[in-house]
């Protein structure tokens, strides 16, 4: 098979055996889609070696302990934990010590054409959910993850710094739980996404009047300088939430949290069955923020085009 593999010598398209794990899943992928997490692998981040990817959707199929998931789309779980651990037994090994994560750490991932998960991780994709969509499950799911994190009781003023995919799709999924939602950005065309939402947006440049102005900032830009725009309009006692992962190690003014006594928590991954439920009940389409679409042997231009300036969400097709 053909897989999207970063090691020392940097990033490849490589043929690979088709993947054989003991006791899992073999799911052929239909569609996976490129994360900024993947750029940044390719520039250190997470020190992992191997296929790439975590955002797919494809067909099971071959499955020894659910064989009645073979034939299906599904979308598969990230995490892959010991499953015996307290984490693992709750049902949720996210934070399983021993865990591996799909195409970041300690596990190939979707950026091929087979790949391999627990069948527990595996979830059906429901038939009104189209093949394009389902791709966004992972995002998506980790957008609303943020409700795990904070409370939006009480309709808080809610503000997602980046208008890139992941911004993006805070800015859509916290919409759908509260009403005071402002997406700041810098692109015309990416805040108009969101304004299809029902999402407020503001541009960067309009900003001098919102210091202090938000309950709760998420910061989803990718940038240093995000967090020091999060800094300026978060109320005091407030509650920034961090959903970026980049290679660098950044800096900021840790006086600032002290003297305005905020709250600064990370979120990582969400799950994937309310994301699946909400995108089906509420008929969610994503197309809006698929900038492209490239067979597998265009994998490395597939690459540089999701670092092109501008560029949303682009696929590989299998």
């Amino acid at each position: 098979m053909k897989a999207l593999r970063v090691a020392e010598q940097g990033l490849k398209l490589e043929n690979m055996p088709i993947p054989s794990s003991e006791g899992e899943s073999l799911v052929r992928v239909l569609f996976s889609g490129i994360c900024n997490t993947d750029l940044e692998i390719v520039n250190g981040y997470a020190g992992f070696t191997g296929t790439i990817g975590h955002e797919f959707v494809g067909i099971v199929e071959t499955s020894p302990d659910r064989p009645n998931l073979i034939g299906k789309r599904v979308v598969g779980e990230i995490n892959a934990g010991c499953g015996r651990c307290e984490l693992c037994m709750t049902g949720d090994p996210r934070h399983c010590p021993a865990r591996t994560v799909l195409g970041i750490k300690g596990r190939d991932g979707a950026h091929a054409e087979y790949l391999t998960l627990p069948s527990r991780n595996l979830i059906a994709v429901p038939d009104q959910v189209p093949d394009r969509d389902a791709v966004f499950v992972e995002p998506f799911a980790a957008a609303l993850g943020i409700l795990e994190r904070v409370s939006v009781d009480g309709d808080p003023r809610i503000s997602i710094i980046g208008d890139g995919k992941l911004g993006l799709l805070c800015a859509i999924a916290l919409a759908k739980r509260t009403g005071q939602v402002t997406l700041i950005g810098k692109h015309a065309s990416k805040l108009d996404i969101a304004t299809e939402f029902g999402v407020e947006t503001k541009f960067v440049s309009e900003l001098s009047d919102l210091e202090s102005a938000f309950d709760i900032v998420i910061e989803a830009s990718g940038s240093e300088s995000g967090f020091a725009t999060a800094l300026d309009i978060i109320r005091p006692r407030g509650k920034i939430v961090l959903k970026s992962t980049f290679s660098g190690k950044p800096k900021w003014e840790v006086w600032r949290v002290v003297v305005d006594e905020i709250t600064i928590v990370g979120s990582r991954c969400g799950r994937f069955e309310p994301a699946l439920e909400l995108m089906a009940k509420e008929k969610i389409s994503f197309e809006s923020l698929v900038t492209a679409e490239f067979p597998i042997e265009q994998g490395i231009a597939a690459m540089d085009k999701a670092r092109v300036k501008g560029s949303l969400k682009v696929l590989l097709s299998f």
